[in-house]
């Protein structure tokens, strides 16, 4: 009696030390989970130019089957990025997952690509197309002066920065909250069109599947599918944060499947919705589908529209800085990454570093406004990288099968996604080989750093004396430390 009682007291002072002590909380509830997947997905490209797609389909009845073939395959990535988020507890997506199954250097590369290039470019991409949309309607008909879209970009970024430096569940407040407004925004999209198309005008479905034979080729199509992959972006950002997710087991498998289901049902009827009010042709010949379809549809309701796609730009943008500081964290912690990086703010338990980390290049790249041909590098590099961790679950599966693994997802959807993905690379590096080839030299840069300052370190000793004192200073001002609980 005496013993057991000890025993609960015990088990409550460990509680309370594991509840005091400084590490990121397990604050995301499968509301902000699913808010992180669709917030993270619906950026501005299906307000604004779902044209890729129809442009390299071919006609409308095939730019449908288009989008709800990259639904499906979008979610078969999710389900094999689900395995490996229930089979492997830390964050860090495809860090984490690369370095588990297949080894650290390719682990480091992507961080590297990470951090160089790929999450500056697509922040940098968002928070312009934010500034844009918020500037855009306040000079119209004139041409918005590109200093103050700059400006509001930066205001932009600055803002989701200081809310995920500020608190965790600050950032999922916020994120669900910009997640109902993307909703809201599709809603406005669907309803009308659905309910013009309930009412009869199907005049621009007659003969959806006929194909111009002159400015239509095969080979385009991989082109229609890997714009609208690209669309479906982002379904991996729930991965990042594996390790601040309640009841992971259940919640992240749950939050993918109902995330992607309504994503891809959204993407579909919003689509049919354009179909509905323009023709192929005019949808192709509009700058802003989604403003077109308002003057039509939405009498008087047009020129808020840039205002809910700025809102869903900005939601994307809070999603990516939500999560891949937590890919820097977790490198960090690994020793692939500077030991500040791994450190977390004594009183708001935020990865304040990791999230700072990014923020100067960002701005760089705003400021700059050159930054279009960095998102081809970008989508290249993010590609290949997916396709390695799904490749790399394969590998774990047979070098390992009796290995636990709470969410297991079939074995041949595994290989149809890989095999896709692989093949997306490929196309890249037939149809754009000039990009391809710079994003490979920019991932491969990291290869001499790997070597040099990782694996075997010939940094000087004076150097590492220098960076350890600027390091210890930055702890100091900033108010971080390493984390004191196990959360994996």
């Amino acid at each position: 009696m005496g013993g057991s009682q000890q025993e609960t007291v015990a088990e409550r002072v460990e509680d309370k030390g594991k509840d005091e002590g400084v590490h990121l909380r397990r604050k995301i509830t499968l509301l902000p989970a699913v808010s992180f997947i669709i917030g993270s997905v619906v950026g501005s490209g299906i307000f604004i130019a779902p044209k890729g797609v129809l442009m390299n389909s071919g006609n409308v009845g095939l730019s449908l089957l288009v989008w709800a073939l990259c639904g499906v395959l979008s979610t078969f990535g999710a389900l094999c990025y689900a395995e490996l988020g229930t089979s492997f507890k830390k964050s860090g997506g495809h860090y984490t997952y690369l370095l588990e199954t297949l080894g650290p250097l390719p682990a480091f590369l992507r961080l590297w690509a990470e951090f160089i290039f790929i999450r500056p470019a697509v922040a940098s991409y968002v928070s312009l197309a934010f500034g844009r949309y918020v500037v855009e309607p306040l000079y119209m008909p004139c041409p918005a002066p590109p200093a103050l879209v700059k400006l509001v970009s930066i205001l932009g970024v600055t803002f989701v920065v200081a809310v995920n430096c500020w608190s965790v569940s600050l950032a999922s407040r916020t994120q669900v909250t910009l997640t109902f407004i993307k909703i809201f925004a599709l809603a406005l999209i669907i309803v009308p069109g659905i309910m013009a198309l309930a009412q009869g005008q199907t005049e621009n479905f007659q003969n959806a599947f006929d194909i111009d034979t002159e400015s239509f080729t095969v080979t385009k199509l991989p082109l229609a599918f890997y714009s609208g992959l690209y669309a479906y972006g982002g379904w991996f950002t729930l991965n990042y944060v594996t390790e601040e997710v309640v009841n992971p087991n259940r919640n992240i498998p749950l939050a993918i499947v109902l995330s992607m289901i309504t994503v891809t049902v959204c993407y579909v009827l919003v689509n049919v919705a354009y179909y509905t009010m323009m023709t192929g042709a005019e949808l192709l010949m509009s700058e802003a589908v989604a403003v077109t379809f308002a003057s039509r549809a939405l009498q008087g309701m047009a020129s808020g529209v840039p205002i809910l796609v700025s809102l869903s730009c900005l939601g994307a943008l809070n999603g990516g800085f939500f999560g891949v500081p937590r890919m820097l964290f977790v490198g960090a912690r690994e020793g692939h990454w500077p030991a500040l990086f791994s450190m977390i703010h004594l009183r708001r338990k935020t990865p304040l570093p990791a999230v700072l980390l990014l923020y100067p290049l960002v701005l760089v790249m705003v400021a700059r406004g050159e930054i279009f041909q960095l998102i081809n590098f970008a989508s290249f590099s993010r590609w290949f990288f997916i396709a390695l961790a799904t490749l790399g679950l394969l590998v774990h599966r047979y070098r390992f099968p009796h290995y636990p693994r709470p969410f297991k997802v079939p074995f041949a959807l595994i290989v149809i996604f890989t095999v896709v993905c692989f093949c997306i690379v490929g196309m890249s590096l037939y149809s754009d080989p000039w990009n391809t080839g710079g994003s490979c030299a920019l991932t491969l840069s990291g290869v001499p750093v790997y070597y040099l300052a990782i694996k075997r370190s010939y940094i000087p000793a004076q150097w590492k004396k220098a960076f350890n004192y600027c390091s210890l200073q930055l702890q100091i001002l900033l108010e971080v430390v390493q984390q004191e609980v196990l959360t994996y």
